[in-house]
């Protein structure tokens, strides 16, 4: 048998007292394909950094095989150090690497290579960085949260590269059906120990939980033990015989026992304060539009939404995912046609993005907005650390300032802070984002029982299949098609259309918008090539520095309309920021959608 390529033997790490990793072993093998999982703070990372030679730790050794190349990606990739796209991704390459790869690969990702580094949203530096990772073609990848802010075509992309890919892999994932995919061994990360199983992630939480059930089953057994000598002791016992002092050494084993044994965490308590019931039409658009410039988001949209419906919307990043919410929601105005919201819908909304939180904002700050020690739940008082241990917060986690939390803790928050605020409408916007899998279960759990409706944009496809009744997908053009079901129903009904849509537009990078010029090409014969125009030209030129102006501009107001005492203290101001916000938005996505239409123009015209 080959000896592994990394070995990692008897790893321990202590962080502010706490036992992270204690005696963690871990070997990758050529070829393998692992899945470590394990829940939000279990030291998944910890250990990935471990393996990548980036921490120290505590105890233990790292072995690496003579010459095997290791690339590690970080779940915060750092592009701060290079100018470009192309720059970043070429720093990581050989100097017996073929240096046309990096360019290939980041034009398959939908990236030129030009791109500002200090510009990207976190589409594109998760794209940038998997190209950095990827390029050098190494023996082992370390993988931590690859499908973090890619959309479902990137996601899509990127599981077909690497399941032809020759190298070791070791992923960190919150995507069921990616792990599905990819897997064929899980090593669980649980209270400090890693176990080994040969299963694919697909089989691996039937086994696991047998094993917690075993364990728990195990503990009662010990429990009722201790309990039944603690009664012959009290009856009274003389530790005179050997057979007395042998029974109290075996009592006080089985007390020590008792204390050395940890728990498995709990499970976040999830729990909605939902409204009073809104009416059974909550929200009917007829014939709506929306365009910015020439660039047409939403035609011609008619939709229903009823009390009740769990709505999930997909679609590349930069489909108008969000634009069609705003217009649907009301908080952006149609250019044609009337969106009607029915009586008594109360919203509650959970945006993509954590840098609306102040990061010098303790978590009960963050929980109470900044008044007292308490928050309201659904018209009632509940202690601040209460409900931080509801979410899985310590209660010594209280002062902790926002910017020290994990992504994991901050994804919590959000959605501590989104499901206090009493609503029969719920808005989420990639509430899957960091989460680990146990909590993504109670999301869904909390969901299917949340009596008001909801509004989801995810690229997770099993969660959409687990939560949603009903799937609303861009056909181009402005076009939006809903289909029942989840995700794999929409699939399943669009057929053979979704795969001669997928032949013809073959050319269009993942992650891409399907703007009308490419739904054009794949439906249209081929016409003569078009020729960029000196505005197109000078649009190319100045519309990078546009957009990061507009992005500057929506972060300034984000942040301001995010003090907890605003509304109460300024009412108008806040409307004014609400309406400029909005405007802002609108016009930085017809900013990136001008922009993409016409990068995609002229990678045509330049072959």
């Amino acid at each position: 048998m080959a000896p592994p390529l990394i070995q990692l033997t008897d790893i321990a790490l202590t962080f502010g007292g706490t036992s992270l990793l204690d005696g963690v072993d871990l070997a990758v093998g050529a070829g393998e394909r692992i899945c470590l999982v394990g829940r939000n703070g279990s030291g998944k990372s910890t250990l990935l950094r471990i393996a990548a030679g980036l921490i120290e730790p505590d105890r233990g050794r790292r072995f690496v095989q003579p010459g095997a190349l290791i690339r590690y990606l970080a779940q915060e990739p750092d592009l701060s150090r290079h100018a470009t796209t192309l720059a970043y991704v070429e720093a990581g390459l050989a100097a017996s690497d073929d240096p046309h790869r990096a360019r290939h690969l980041l034009e398959e990702l939908g990236l030129t290579g030009d791109e500002d580094t200090a510009t990207l949203s976190g589409g594109e530096a998760r794209r940038a960085a998997l190209a950095h990772v990827l390029a050098p073609d190494p023996q082992i990848l370390l993988l931590d949260e690859p499908t973090n802010h890619l959309d479902l075509p990137a996601i899509e992309w990127l599981e077909g590269r690497l399941a032809q890919s020759r190298a070791a892999l070791v992923i960190i994932s919150h995507d069921r059906r990616f792990l599905e995919k990819l897997s064929r061994t899980t090593v669980w990360l649980d209270r400090g120990r890693a176990r080994r199983v040969e299963l694919a992630f697909g089989a691996f939480e039937d086994w696991r939980d047998r094993q917690l059930a075993e364990e728990e089953v195990q503990q009662h057994k010990i429990d009722r033990k201790i309990v039944a000598e603690e009664h012959w002791v009290h009856g009274g016992v003389t530790a005179r015989r050997k057979r007395n002092v042998r029974r109290m050494a075996e009592l006080r084993t089985l007390r020590q026992q008792r204390r050395d044994y940890r728990a498995v965490q709990g499970k976040a308590t999830l729990t909605v304060a939902e409204a009073e019931a809104s009416s059974s039409l909550v929200i009917e658009a007829k014939g709506v539009s929306k365009s910015f410039g020439d660039l047409t988001v939403v035609r011609d949209l008619s939709l229903r939404l009823m009390r009740g419906d769990r709505l999930g919307i997909v679609g590349p990043n930069g489909s108008g995912k969000t634009t069609l919410v705003s217009l649907l929601t009301g908080t952006l105005a149609a250019d044609a046609g009337e969106v009607r919201l029915g009586a008594s819908v109360e919203m509650a909304a959970l945006d993509q993005g954590r840098e609306s939180l102040n990061p010098t904002w303790t978590l009960s700050e963050a929980l109470t907005r900044g008044h007292g020690d308490t928050v309201t739940v659904g018209g009632e008082k509940k202690h601040v650390v209460a409900y931080m241990k509801d979410f899985l917060f310590a209660p010594e986690q209280r002062l902790t300032p926002i910017g020290a939390l994990s992504g994991g803790e901050r994804g919590r928050l959000m959605l501590a802070r989104a499901l206090a605020k009493p609503s029969n409408l719920l808005v989420l916007d990639e509430p899957t984002n960091d989460l680990d899998l146990e909590t993504l279960d109670v999301l869904e759990d909390v969901l299917a029982a949340y009596k008001g409706t909801v509004l989801l944009i995810s690229h997770d496809r099993d969660f959409l299949d687990r939560v949603v009744t009903s799937v609303i997908v861009p056909e181009g053009d402005g076009r939006w098609t809903e289909y029942a079901g989840g995700y794999q129903d929409m699939l399943a009904q669009r057929g053979e259309d979704l795969k001669k849509r997928s032949a013809r537009v073959k050319t269009a990078a993942p992650g891409a918008t399907e703007t009308a010029e490419t739904v054009a090409e794949a439906t249209a014969p081929a016409a003569g090539k078009r020729r960029l125009s000196y505005k197109d030209k000078h649009a190319l030129e100045t519309l990078p520095g546009e957009i990061a102006a507009l992005e500057a501009r929506q972060a300034s107001l984000a942040k301001e309309l995010d003090a907890p005492d605003l509304y109460a203290r300024d009412r108008a101001r806040f409307t004014e920021l609400s309406n400029t916000l909005a405007d802002v938005q609108g016009r930085l996505a017809a900013a990136e959608e001008q922009w993409l239409e016409l990068e995609l123009l002229r990678s045509e015209i330049e072959g």
